[in-house]
C-alpha cells in the first residue's frame, strides 16, 4: 500500500471525477453577473432579506431566483478571497470522548475546536440528533417526491413546481453536472430541486452547520452545485472506497453527511476508516472500477489492526462530519430491505474552492 499527494495540474485546474470530465452537450450554462447590481455585502443582505420573506410566504420562482443570487454571491466571495490564507482552528479535545473509533458527540459539545480534534484523531466526527428526527423523516419524504418528479420531468418535460428544475450555472464553471451518473447512483442534485435546496440551506442555518463550517474553515463558505446531493440509495448501489480529495484536488472543505433515515443495518450506510489519514491512499488494485477508487485490501491496511473499519448505525437526524482525507464507502447489502435517505454536501472555504465547480454561497 502506498500513499500519494494530489497536486494541481500545470494550468491551475483540479482533477474532476472520471464520470465525465468533458463539457457536456445539452447542459445549459447561464450568466449570473447581471442579476444583481451592488456590492457583495449588499448582495448577502438581499439574500438574507428575501430568504426571510420566503419563509413567511413560499414562492417557487423566488426559490430558484435565490439559488441564482447565492451562486452570484459565491462567485463574488471567491474573487475577494483570492490570496488569503485562513488558519485552521486550534484543536480542543476537552469534550472529545476518550474512546477512539468514531465516538458519539452531543450537539451541545460541537465546536470548531472539538471538530478539529476529532477529525485529526479519528478522521471524522459523528454527531447524534443534530436535526430533529421528525423533521429529518419529513425531509426524506420530500426527497422521495423529488425523485418521482425528476422521473416525470425526464419522461414528459414537466414536473410539480419546485421539486425539479435543472439549475444552470454561470458559463465559467464547466465541471459536469453529470445528471445521468448522479441518477444511477441514487441521487438528485440539490440545486435541481429549488424548493428542497431552500429547505436544506435553511435547515443548515437553523442547526448551526453553516456557521460551524465557516468558523471551522476560518472564512466564508460555499457549497457546490455539482457536489450537493439529495440521496435515495437503494441496497443494490455498490460501494467504492475513496477519499474525496483524490478527485477534487487541493481544497479546504468540510463534508456534511446528514442521515434522514435509519441506515447501516436496514438500509445502506457508510463504511468508515476510523483514524486520521494524512495522505491519499493509492487508488487501483483488485476489484476497483473507478480511477480514484481504493481496493478493499488497501482500505483495510489503511485502517490498521487497531482501528478496524466500522459501519455506524445512523438514526434520522444524525450527521457525520469529515474532510477530504477521510476514507469511506457506501455500505450496502442486497439483503437490506429499505433505501437510505440522506443529504450529502461539501462546505468549501471560498479561498480554495475547487476550480470549475459552481459555488452556492451558504
Amino acid at each position: 500500500m502506498a500513499f500519494w499527494r494530489r497536486k494541481r495540474n500545470g494550468n491551475g485546474g483540479t482533477a474532476v471525477a472520471e464520470e465525465n470530465a468533458d463539457k457536456h452537450p445539452g447542459e445549459v450554462r447561464t450568466p449570473v453577473a447581471g442579476e444583481f447590481d451592488g456590492s457583495t455585502e449588499e448582495l448577502l443582505g438581499e439574500i438574507e432579506r428575501r430568504t426571510a420573506a420566503n419563509r413567511e410566504s413560499r414562492d417557487r420562482d423566488e426559490e430558484y431566483r435565490l439559488l441564482r443570487l447565492r451562486h452570484l454571491a459565491g462567485i463574488k466571495l471567491m474573487e475577494e478571497a483570492k490570496g488569503s490564507n485562513p488558519p485552521d482552528p486550534e484543536a480542543d479535545a476537552s469534550n472529545l470522548p476518550e474512546d477512539a473509533g468514531l465516538p458519539d458527540v452531543a450537539p451541545s459539545d460541537l465546536t470548531p475546536g472539538l471538530l478539529r480534534a476529532g477529525i485529526m484523531r479519528d478522521g471524522s466526527v459523528l454527531v447524534r440528533g443534530l436535526v430533529d428526527r421528525d423533521e429529518a423523516l419529513r425531509f426524506a419524504d420530500e426527497i422521495d417526491r423529488a425523485f418521482a418528479e425528476r422521473d416525470r420531468f425526464l419522461e414528459s418535460g414537466s414536473a410539480a413546481e419546485g421539486y425539479y428544475r435543472e439549475f444552470e450555472p454561470d458559463p465559467q464553471f464547466w465541471a459536469p453536472m453529470s445528471r445521468p451518473w448522479i441518477k444511477d447512483g441514487g441521487g438528485v442534485l440539490a440545486t435541481d430541486s429549488p424548493m428542497l435546496a431552500f429547505d436544506m440551506l435553511d435547515l443548515f442555518d437553523r442547526v448551526g452547520l453553516s456557521r460551524l463550517a465557516a468558523d471551522y474553515l476560518g472564512e466564508p463558505v460555499a457549497i457546490s452545485a455539482q457536489k450537493t446531493t439529495l440521496r435515495k440509495a437503494t441496497p443494490d448501489v455498490p460501494g467504492a472506497w475513496h477519499q474525496d480529495g483524490a478527485f477534487m484536488g487541493e481544497v479546504r472543505a468540510l463534508n456534511v453527511w446528514l442521515s434522514l433515515s435509519r441506515c447501516g443495518d436496514e438500509s445502506p450506510g457508510l463504511d468508515v476508516v476510523p483514524r486520521r489519514l494524512d495522505d491519499f491512499v493509492s487508488a487501483g488494485g483488485e476489484g476497483t472500477f473507478l480511477s480514484y477508487q481504493v481496493s478493499d485490501k488497501d482500505a483495510e491496511e489503511a485502517a490498521g489492526p487497531d482501528n478496524p473499519v466500522i459501519r455506524p448505525i445512523f438514526e434520522p437526524g444524525d450527521v457525520l462530519l469529515f474532510d477530504d482525507k477521510c476514507l469511506h464507502q457506501t455500505a450496502s447489502d442486497p439483503s437490506m430491505p429499505k433505501p437510505r435517505f440522506a443529504i450529502e454536501s461539501w462546505f468549501f472555504g471560498v479561498s480554495e474552492f475547487p476550480n470549475d465547480y459552481a459555488p452556492i454561497a451558504a
